[in-house]
């Protein structure tokens, strides 16, 4: 046996890791009481920052102790001259440099060397820009790295061109890098803006070569997700932008409805109404401060023909809505949302040509999820109404081959259904007939706020559960509202009658419960 190296057996290696463990969790707990102490004493010194500099170094991901040194600089501050801070300050840069070579993703060590140079008179924020460039050839894909070279390069004032292109060159190298599509996402709308209509993010010409690269992204690796985020983005779907949604005077209630959640009490709201002038008296359907659905109860004087309800947000916007007279003394008005962008023939297009592709690789790859997903989703942007049932197929598909994310789907699908009969009802023009809303296989609701001036609401033969519930507080004029056939507990109705005033009429059954 001599002359032979000995190998430990897997018992000893296991008591050996143990101890040197143990060894290191003691010499941890001693340096944290010391350091405890310390500032339980604002001994806020010198020796203070060498101690939090040992554990760092090791490990950089101790937050606590990244306070500690910006206390510890605080109070030096108050003693030290210019130049010594100055030194201090680049000392700091440099151990930051050191802790992210041991963990380039520690979110303390990013945060303290962006605070420290918030600090200095005299940042370089143009080294900060070099420093990112050098951590991203490393790891292109450290989402921390990205979010400080935002911070920086919009600090030392570098073109949005120049990070363009540095994107580009990421995305080139590695389609699969999620934080350089997005900060694309942020440079695009100030290089290329939308020449007439604000809420699109990219004019249509910079649209229309961005698809082409995302689909060279998307269909080199389909099952990577990066590309298919991206795409989302470029076809625009988001949020209503704030405005009027609907307005409706009947019986000496007011209801008047928003897009997006507001203060009432905090906005200006005017028309020819009595019960419109003032302030106080409106009511918000939730009883929260910011609401989309709010009431007020008064008496006006009727009038005949149409008048124009101005509404002024917290930043003095003004929004317009007709309203106009109905039978029996009322007056309504509804806003038709816009549920989608109109794009020009040349990227109408290039989203036909991308749904063929779709179409092809579901050939070979039936089951893949985002294919199938951006498959709807550019049915919906070429031709919504014609595409619709096709589209919700897809929702249908995707419950099964993704069903770890089914409830996103079934909503997702639930959004478009209600969107379909929603503009119908609204096109229409009747706004005493019922919005029916039934057998749809809706599981949540969207877009309620549109619904607080129908008088009847047919939800029946859907699978909307208790919480759902919850958003129907706004229909403060709906006097028939049918719930048959969904799995709704009686308790859940009894509280949404209560809360309506108890005047509504609700169907319902409980067989499923």
């Amino acid at each position: 046996m001599h002359g032979r190296l000995k190998v430990r057996t897997t018992e000893e290696e296991a008591a050996r890791k143990k101890l040197e463990q143990d060894e290191k969790l003691k010499l941890y707990q001693a340096a944290m009481k010391e350091i405890r102490a310390k500032r339980d004493a604002k001994e806020f010194d010198r020796d203070l920052l060498d101690l939090t500099r040992k554990l760092l170094s090791s490990n950089p991901d101790i937050y606590t102790l990244w306070n500690i040194r910006r206390e510890c600089f605080e109070e030096l501050r108050k003693t030290l001259t210019e130049e010594e801070l100055r030194d201090l300050h680049t000392g700091d840069l440099h151990f930051t440099e050191q802790c992210l070579q041991v963990n380039p993703k520690s979110y303390g060590a990013w945060h303290h060397r962006s605070w420290i140079l918030e600090t200095r008179p005299d940042p370089d924020w143009k080294r900060e820009v070099d420093l990112c460039t050098r951590y991203l050839k490393l790891d292109e894909r450290n989402f921390h790295c990205w979010d400080y070279r935002r911070y920086v390069a919009e600090k030392a004032g570098v073109q949005p061109e120049s990070e363009l292109e540095f994107c580009t060159q990421k995305i080139q190298t590695n389609f699969s890098n999620y934080s350089s599509w997005h900060y694309r996402s942020k440079l695009l709308p100030i290089l290329f803006p939308h020449e007439s209509d604000p809420q699109r993010a990219i004019n249509e010409e910079k649209l229309q070569s961005e698809l082409e690269l995302v689909l060279t992204a998307a269909f080199t690796d389909p099952k990577d997700s990066s590309a298919w985020f991206y795409q989302r983005w470029l076809l625009g779907y988001s949020e209503l932008p704030l405005d009027l949604a609907a307005f409706r005077y009947s019986g000496n209630l007011a209801t008047v409805a928003f897009t997006k959640p507001v203060n009432l009490h905090k906005c200006q709201l005017t028309g020819s109404l009595d019960v419109l002038e003032g302030a106080g008296g409106w009511r918000s359907a939730s009883g929260a401060a910011y609401d989309t659905t709010w009431t007020k109860l008064g008496e006006s004087t009727v009038k005949n023909g149409t008048f124009e309800l101005i509404f002024s947000d917290e930043q003095q916007q003004e929004h317009r809505m007709e309203v106009k007279a109905s039978e029996g003394g009322e007056y309504v008005g509804v806003k038709l949302p816009k549920f989608e962008h109109i794009f020009g023939k040349a990227v109408l297009s290039q989203l036909k040509e991308q749904l063929e592709s779709c179409s092809q690789l579901l050939e070979f790859e039936p089951d893949s999820k985002w294919t199938l997903l951006t498959a709807a989703l550019l049915m919906r942007a070429i031709d919504r109404k014609a595409y619709h049932t096709r589209a919700l197929e897809y929702m249908r598909k995707l419950q099964e081959v993704d069903s770890l994310r089914r409830g996103y789907y079934q909503d997702l699908g639930s959004k478009w259904a209600v969107e379909q009969v929603l503009e119908q009802w609204i096109e229409a023009g009747d706004f005493n007939a019922a919005l029916d809303l039934s057998s749809l296989q809706i599981t949540s609701l969207a877009y309620e706020q549109f619904m607080s001036i129908a008088k009847e609401v047919n939800l029946a033969g859907n699978q909307l559960g208790d919480r759902s519930l919850a958003k129907l507080v706004v229909l403060r004029n709906c006097q028939t509202l049918n719930l048959q056939q969904n799995p709704i507990s009686r308790d859940s109705v009894e509280a949404l009658r209560e809360k309506l005033g108890g005047q509504i009429e609700i169907l319902a059954d409980f067989s499923n419960n």
